[in-house]
């Protein structure tokens, strides 16, 4: 199947969507702080963002133990690992993939580094081994694809073909894929085929920014979350 593909020479402005989620989210490799956000423009990753699931004190997990510090700990034990993913738009499912695991999580440098000396032999065992478990939307607006990824084995709530609105519920957020702990990657990109394509900017609507110690929280009618800021949607998508 061929698609259409925005013109390079006239690019377009920045798809405008909504957070793909309800609660506060960190958002971390933030296009507002580099780009390529997660340093290569492979796989139409030159305006990702993650974000991470906190809770009201901004802690990504209530508990901790030696794995911590010294080893793994499992996926259920963050705050993100489960929580409802949503539509950031309107569109047509393009691509569902779903059975790769959610693997344990990684927050210790012992447990980091051989994890990141893996890079280059997940990168070769395809996007299932990058992407871990995704949903994929063409943009009813003709304003790309966007893909959202490392989604909860075994949560896909919508099948290729389907058409969904905004706010409508896609799958659980997991750890799947190329994840050191539970969180949701989000990208737009021009074209359905990931070694073809490339990323576009991207902006969301109608959320607020949660300084440090939770109190007193900005709203914006747009923008783009920066490095390390807690975002929530001001009211449930329709």
């Amino acid at each position: 199947m061929s698609h259409s593909q925005p013109s390079r020479e006239s690019p377009p402005g920045p798809a405008l969507l909504s957070l793909p989620f309800t609660g506060r989210w960190m958002a971390t490799n933030s296009p507002a702080r580099r780009i390529p956000s997660h340093g290569t423009d492979l796989l139409g990753e030159r305006y990702a963002i993650d974000f991470v699931g906190v809770d009201e004190r901004g802690r990504t997990a209530a508990v901790r133990s030696w794995g911590t510090f010294f080893g793994t700990e499992p996926p259920e034990r963050f705050v993100a690992f489960g929580r409802p993913i949503l539509a950031p738009a309107g569109g047509t499912v393009v691509r569902v993939h779903d059975g790769e695991p959610d693997h344990v999580a990684r927050r210790s440098q012992l447990s980091l580094i051989p994890y990141a000396l893996g890079q280059a032999a997940r990168l070769r065992q395809g996007v299932g081994a990058i992407a871990g478990n995704h949903v994929v939307i063409r943009l009813a607006d003709g304003a790309g694809f966007v893909a959202l990824v490392h989604l909860r084995n075994g949560s896909m709530r919508v099948r290729v073909g389907e058409v969904v609105h905004t706010g409508d519920l896609l799958a659980q957020c997991g750890n799947s894929g190329n994840s050191t702990q539970p969180h949701v990657h989000l990208q737009v990109m021009d074209n359905l085929d990931l070694a073809r394509a490339a990323g576009l900017p991207v902006r969301f609507r109608e959320y607020r920014v949660w300084p440090t110690g939770g109190r007193g929280a900005k709203l914006h009618e747009s923008g783009l979350p920066g490095e390390g800021v807690v975002v929530e949607p001001i009211r449930p998508m329709a």
